[in-house]
């Protein structure tokens, strides 16, 4: 969605922001607790939470402001 937004951009629209789904894992109704698709995991006995490779590269993307395509 990243390179859409950036294509976007290019032709002029005026982008404010990007949301990404999703920040955490979280419960999906039909899915409930077993699919594992947040940046940050989350165990769920412990509530600890753990940065996943996505939320590292998607920091960098953050950081310089989009990223090389």
């Amino acid at each position: 969605y990243l390179e859409t937004a950036h294509r976007a951009i290019n032709d002029g629209v005026n982008l404010k922001g990007y949301f990404v789904w999703s920040l955490t894992d979280n419960f999906e109704w039909v899915e409930g607790y077993s699919k594992r698709f947040g940046l940050i995991r989350i165990n769920y006995n412990t509530q600890d939470r753990m940065w996943k490779k996505s939320a590292l590269w998607y920091k960098d993307v953050i950081k310089n402001n989009g990223f090389e395509l």
